[in-house]
């Protein structure tokens, strides 16, 4: 259900984007003390806001509709609550039907400055990337600023996610100031993308799986009286079982469905090779324990080559993986 202000290019820049339409994103739940904030700082060169009431039980978006005054908001309402995941989709539905070429997600609670709006689409108007996605650990003085629990939490899900979306130049995978452009966004499956916090991850291992270019974008979030809905150690187990799928699905499609290449054999000896070195060992230690004999020089030595081989092979297929991040934008494909 739309409503709102309407909609219209209401002070687009036609010099900076010319005929293209960006839309942005505010997916809006319990932000009423910073929405009309936001929407105030989103430069003229947007010409549609999509602000998404995902159920919000202080009613986020009938306060829009009653106090915003620029013409380019829109309001959609959910009917139930989808989680941030599902309203962004909500608000991409909608960009993608009005013909927007590139939509910008920002949080409606002011963590994220909209001035930077057009630091995050010039590489997707350039054509050197199919999405942007915002990256706040590259100034030392900025993660001085932040809370350590983010810092540490960032670290642990940076990782998992380097794994499972096979992005190894990403960082801060959880950062949701995102640019993504029509193109790619057409390629997503929307209805299968991750409606609660692991969306923004869930969003890189699709875009990997159709060879999209993606890029961090340098920036400062800002940390005021905001309540943030992410509790880390809450979401850090049921991360890391998505993550722990998404990498078993990236492996499959990219190393055995869709190709077969020197890496499948690395990965598959490798995995063997290790797994029978180790299990060796161990047979022969637990041996060597219950009998009192220690084991002989043959059989330590064909645990740790097995071992060794094994490791090599894999630190080859991982070399391999993270050389072949996508390099060219579907935009030139």
């Amino acid at each position: 259900m739309l409503g709102g202000g309407g909609m219209s290019n209401h002070g687009r820049t036609q010099a900076e984007v010319g005929d293209i339409l960006v839309a942005v994103i505010i997916p809006a739940y319990r932000v009423k003390n910073h929405v009309l904030q936001v929407i105030t700082g989103i430069p003229p060169l947007v010409g549609r806001i999509y602000v998404v009431d995902d159920a919000c039980p202080d009613g986020s978006g009938r306060f829009v509709i009653e106090h915003n005054v620029d013409p380019r908001v829109s309001v959609i309402h959910n009917s139930i609550n989808l989680g941030v995941g599902g309203a962004v989709m909500a608000g991409y539905r909608a960009a993608l039907a009005d013909g927007a070429e590139i939509a910008v997600k920002l949080d409606g609670d002011g963590q994220m400055d909209a001035s930077l709006i057009p630091r995050f689409i010039a590489p997707l108007l350039g054509k050197t990337a199919d999405y942007t996605k915002g990256n706040r650990f590259y100034d030392l003085r900025v993660l001085q600023k932040m809370p350590r629990v983010r810092l540490f939490g960032n670290a642990v899900l940076s990782f998992m996610a380097k794994l499972s979306t096979g992005y190894w130049n990403l960082f801060d995978p959880t950062n949701g100031y995102t640019a993504i452009s029509r193109r790619a966004l057409s390629a997503l499956p929307l209805e299968r993308i991750s409606n609660r916090y692991f969306f923004e991850t869930d969003i890189l291992f699709r875009l990997n799986s159709v060879r999209a270019v993606v890029r961090d974008v340098s920036m400062e979030a800002v940390y005021a009286d905001e309540q943030s809905n992410l509790k880390i150690s809450k979401v850090i187990p049921e991360f890391l079982l998505a993550h722990t799928v998404n990498f078993g699905k990236r492996i499959f499609y990219n190393y055995f469905l869709r190709d077969f290449s020197v890496a499948s054999v690395e990965l598959v000896l490798g995995i063997l090779m290790f797994a029978f070195g180790a299990g060796f060992g161990a047979i022969q230690w637990a041996e060597s324990i219950a009998s009192g004999v220690p084991s002989t020089a043959g059989s330590v030595m064909i645990s740790a080559v097995s071992l060794i081989f094994g490791l090599q092979l894999l630190l080859a297929f991982l070399s391999y993986d993270i050389t072949s991040t996508p390099k060219i934008p579907l935009n030139d494909s």
